[in-house]
């Protein structure tokens, strides 16, 4: 019968580490691609209504947003508690809302400009006036393609 030893001293390999660097870059770039930024810093208080019926948009790009709420705790004491309008990152007057619209505007293509929808972001503590008076502006400057943002809850 024969009888099986140990070679002794032998030893394992190292794992070699030379596709490390293009696992990294791998796993960057993905992490890159897949990330969106936060694009707008909230001057005012935004808790979006609910409701059970909602469809997203189809194109994020033809979107621009207008937000409506009372300002926050650090620019209470310059514009009030108020609800007041956020275009872009400052908070805003009713009558800068034709020159925001029209700068959106121009920052896209010519043929894109149809398809644009302009999207309220309204504190749901709110009242209507201020919001009839945002439509009001957009209703000047022809921005008739209308979305509210809110939350969907599910149906009970």
């Amino acid at each position: 019968m024969a009888k099986f030893r140990k070679k002794g001293g032998r030893k394992v390999s190292g794992l070699s580490t030379a596709s490390l660097p293009d696992i990294v870059f791998m796993l960057l770039f993905f992490f890159m691609s897949v990330t969106s930024m936060k694009e707008t810093d909230y001057k005012v208080k935004i808790k979006l209504p609910t409701a059970t019926e909602v469809k997203k948009l189809e194109k994020k790009s033809l979107v621009s947003y207008i937000y409506v709420g009372a300002p926050l705790a650090a620019y209470q004491g310059k514009f009030g508690t108020e609800p007041r309008v956020q275009l872009n990152d400052k908070i805003s007057n009713l009558y800068d809302i034709p020159d925001y619209i029209e700068a959106e505007r121009q920052s896209h293509d010519e043929h894109d400009r149809p398809f644009m929808t302009y999207s309220l972001k309204v504190d749901s503590d709110a009242k209507m006036g201020i919001i009839t008076d945002v439509k009001q502006e957009l209703r000047k400057v022809q921005a008739l393609k209308l979305n509210y943002s809110t939350l969907k809850v599910a149906r009970k």
